[in-house]
């Protein structure tokens, strides 16, 4: 019930937004909006000036009923539509614990913006009735789609690659593909596996043949090529033929078979320093659209997942550098999974993190930033946000004038490490500028409240000032999604105790106990020193 009336509010506050951000004739004005804003406040409540448009970029507020969480992000850019595809994570408490992925249908979502997505809905079930086969009891994983003209049926059509538990193949899981006439499907398998887990024998595991990525190119003759890329610690690569549903007989011997060379054989293993799985091809184009340079693989590293990339000058036949890592793990997921895409002049970055309520590896949650190339065609490392494309960034100051920052640190490698729960808030830290950054959005106890924040780091989305039953207060990962959690990190905000043009923050769960600066650290406290007790909030500019 707690998480129904958390999203019921969410959406009554986005749908309160959208009546007053449009600015037409006859529709409420930014200053009518704070004077409807100031007439639902108490005496001595403030409201502070909230964050929307952040990250995660869908799963927020779908239903009144349930979060969304979906993990493994794809892209499909098709004219002036972005598509954005996950799997739908469904695992209960109990798949969590003993990290099982429940995954059986493909979600979609699109937008001409990147700000405002909408839910297409499930665009492929993978059970046996739908996929002959795969398990009775299978899980999908990564996914993604790309368009191609089909001269057959003389029209563009759709195709999903994916990959699953497949029974024709020992149970190992296998790349399938699935064809539509739109972007949005349904899409619907064709019959058999694309590339069956057996093939590539020998195997690390039972799980070697997942995550594929695409891409199609023409080459200087104009002869296209379909390259088709997927693995887990182990990466192969094989061309698909003009149908883009079957693999290039390479070596011309009139069958599929798996060699070390394109003269040997037509699915290929190819040496990737440091790869663990989630591929994704990439290069870049220039301003008439032309591609030019290396090809970037985009890859997880290690575990827990960083993201990393590799170039190659050939994606068949060519060596992979490994470049530079450029994502630690994130601070609420052990996976994570990229897609990298150009829209309207700009590189963009989706990734996935465990950061809405109860989310972790396996309720994950797609979010976007930007991407940048130096002069070199190097990649800048990719820092997690809270904020995303659109959301705001706000310092928090004590009246001594001194930054309001959480501990610095790297997300660890390590598994016992999390969830973070403990992480010190203060003024003392020998922070970098980054620490510094918070994002304010509405209370998760009761979003509907104008005097109600909540306050995520910007850079480490999903934890949360936390009032803890000690008193401390904490940075944290919200993991149950939990009405106690809800309050925890939930405070009312209230004029300044010392100075009215600043703000107090009550604990909504523990009421009459306000954020303090106590000993250099954030504690709870009567207010009775009212100084360390009161905060001036800014919008980083």
């Amino acid at each position: 019930m707690a998480k129904k009336a958390f999203l019921r509010g969410i959406i009554a506050g986005a749908l309160a937004l959208s009546l007053t951000a449009c600015g037409g004739a006859g529709e409420t004005s930014g200053e009518s909006q704070d004077q409807a804003v100031q007439a639902q406040l108490a005496e001595g409540e403030k409201a502070l000036s909230l964050s929307t448009g952040g990250n995660p970029i869908v799963g927020n507020a779908a239903s009144a009923e349930e979060l969304i969480y979906g993990g493994d992000p794809s892209i499909l850019v098709d004219g002036d539509t972005v598509y954005l595809y996950t799997g739908h994570d469904t695992s209960d408490d109990n798949a969590v614990e003993h990290a099982v992925y429940t995954i059986r249908e493909y979600l979609c979502y699109s937008t001409k913006d990147l700000k405002t997505w909408k839910s297409e809905g499930s665009v492929m079930q993978v059970n046996q009735m739908k996929v002959d086969w795969v398990n009775s009891s299978t899980t999908a994983w990564a996914s993604q789609v790309a368009k191609h003209y089909d001269p057959e049926a003389k029209k563009d059509k759709y195709y999903l690659y994916y990959c699953s538990w497949d029974k024709t193949s020992m149970g190992k899981q296998s790349i399938g593909v699935a064809v539509a006439d739109a972007p949005t499907g349904p899409f619907e398998d064709i019959g058999e596996p694309l590339v069956k887990g057996t093939l590539t024998d020998p195997q690390n595991s039972n799980w070697d043949d997942i995550d594929p990525t695409i891409w199609v190119e023409k080459d200087e003759s104009g002869e296209e090529h379909r390259y088709l890329g997927w693995g887990n610690s182990r990466f192969f690569t094989c061309e698909l033929n003009e149908d883009m549903i079957s693999v290039k007989d390479l070596n011309g011997d009139g069958k599929i078979t798996y060699g070390a060379t394109p003269e040997e054989g037509d699915v290929l293993p190819r040496q990737v320093s440091a790869f663990t799985e989630a591929p994704w091809f990439y290069r870049r184009q220039d301003e008439n659209g032309n591609y030019y340079g290396p090809y970037y693989l985009f890859h997880a590293s290690g575990w827990r997942e960083q993201m990393a990339y590799s170039t190659t000058d050939d994606l068949i036949s060519g060596d992979y550098t490994l470049k530079e890592t450029l994502m630690p793990p994130t601070a609420t997921s052990n996976t994570n999974h990229m897609a990298v895409f150009d829209f309207k002049g700009k590189t963009y970055f989706v990734y996935h993190n465990g950061s809405l309520p109860a989310g972790n590896g396996y309720r994950r949650s797609a979010c976007i930033t930007e991407l940048h190339f130096n002069e070199d065609g190097s990649v800048q490392a990719i820092p997690e946000t809270a904020a995303g494309l659109f959301g705001t960034v706000s310092s928090i100051r004590t009246t001594e004038d001194a930054l309001l920052t959480h501990a610095n640190f790297t997300n660890s490698s390590a598994d016992s490490a999390y969830p973070y729960a403990d992480v010190k808030i203060g003024v003392d830290f020998n922070e970098t500028p980054e620490d510094a950054e918070w994002v304010i959005t509405a209370g998760k106890a009761d979003p509907s409240k104008p005097a109600y924040v909540s306050v995520q780091a910007e850079n480490k989305p999903g934890l949360y000032i936390t009032a803890n039953d000690d008193k401390s207060a904490t940075l944290a990962q919200d993991t149950d999604g939990s009405e106690e959690t809800f309050k925890k990190q939930t405070f009312h905000t209230v004029e300044g105790l010392s100075d009215k043009d600043g703000v107090s923050f009550e604990s909504v769960s523990q009421p009459g106990q306000y954020l303090t600066i106590k000993e250099g650290e954030l504690c709870l406290t009567d207010g009775s020193e009212k100084e360390a007790a009161t905060f001036f909030v800014a919008p980083k500019q």
